[in-house]
């Protein structure tokens, strides 16, 4: 290769890196909906293939059709849920105080017991006055939300009427032979797969197990503690006990030491059990990746890409796993031998 030719390529290779970096900043705040437009179409793509291969529909009333069944049996149960939140985070800003009546109370009881002083009076004002702003800020984030449903859709529409030809100019893409092609999009399809699927069966099962604990013991709030509590489950290692633990100490610290205890024995045999039974029924059913790749992945994608992180955290980190395997088997063993 001429100096001109490799002068050509590096310069290209420097335009392409530079425009990519200015690229994915500026979309950043719409990266929720293309990450999730990329799980829903790996999800639906069987479906968009035999509809228009087999079936021998327009690609356009395919899409259109694939489009609503998204909407009627994924985002649109998601957008109750944060509605549901959304109200109930509207009565704290407009009434602060009647949610602090509670822990008030707790940290009197701990003072009157125990002589600490949990939290003074100044910190107890001050906590108050962040409440409003806080629940202020979490409902600002539901036009963040809309947006990203509205990327989402239109990504996937375009990325469902694409179908074969992009997946061709992805393979054609990737840095690896047709071996190690096959290896990264099966590990992509099965992680990516097993996560959307997995993880809101785990949440909608471990949060019902939850709720109905949180109603024979008492708890107030029970369907927002049990909404909370789906989401929690995705917080490795703690998981619902973030939000169960809490709730004893607080039956506990009200006087009914009875259903504190009764709740926490019921969360740590029935929800507990529950998680690790799930867990192991979806490791069998779909990708059999790591507990450890799991865990560091969700930290490391709550992170990186917000609340889609819990899909493509563990992605990354397999994907990471993937190629330092390949790279072992191709050069290390290669140039050993």
């Amino acid at each position: 290769m001429s100096v001109r030719e490799q002068y050509w390529k590096y310069s290209l290779i420097a335009i392409i890196l530079l425009l990519g970096v200015i690229i994915f900043f500026k979309i950043t705040p719409f990266l929720g909906g293309f990450l999730g437009a990329s799980t829903l179409y790996i999800l639906l793509r069987g479906q968009a293939f035999y509809l228009t291969e087999q079936w021998h529909w327009r690609k356009w009333i395919m899409a259109v059709v694939l489009l609503l069944e998204s909407l009627f049996f994924c985002l649109i149960p998601l957008a109750l849920v944060v509605w549901l939140l959304i109200s109930k985070l509207k009565a704290v800003d407009l009434e602060p105080q009647s949610l602090m009546v509670p822990v008030q109370h707790v940290v009197d009881l701990i003072h009157e017991k125990t002589g600490y002083d949990v939290m003074s009076r100044g910190n107890m004002s001050s906590l108050v006055g962040f409440l409003p702003k806080f629940g202020q800020a979490l409902v600002g984030s539901i036009g963040s939300f809309a947006v990203n449903i509205l990327v989402l859709l239109l990504v996937l529409y375009f990325m469902l009427i694409g179908g074969r030809r992009m997946e061709k100019y992805i393979r054609e893409i990737l840095p690896f032979n047709r071996r190690n092609k096959k290896d990264v999009l099966h590990e992509f399809h099965m992680v990516v797969r097993s996560n959307a699927i997995g993880v809101p069966v785990l949440a909608i099962i471990q949060g019902a197990a939850a709720s109905l604990g949180y109603y024979l013991f008492n708890v107030p709030e029970v369907l927002l503690w049990g909404v909370i509590s789906c989401f929690a489950t995705v917080i490795p290692v703690i998981g619902v006990g973030i939000v169960w633990l809490p709730l004893v100490l607080y039956l506990g610290a009200t006087g009914h030491w009875g259903m504190g205890l009764g709740l926490a024995a019921y969360c740590l045999v029935v929800v507990g059990n529950i998680d690790n039974l799930v867990r192991s029924v979806l490791q069998k059913k779909m990708a059999d990746t790591h507990p450890l790749i799991t865990i560091f992945g969700v930290i490391i994608g709550l992170s990186l890409f917000g609340f889609m992180g819990v899909i493509f955290g563990p992605l990354l980190l397999a994907i990471f796993v993937l190629c330092v395997e390949i790279f072992r088997e191709e050069y290390l063993e290669n140039s050993a031998s």
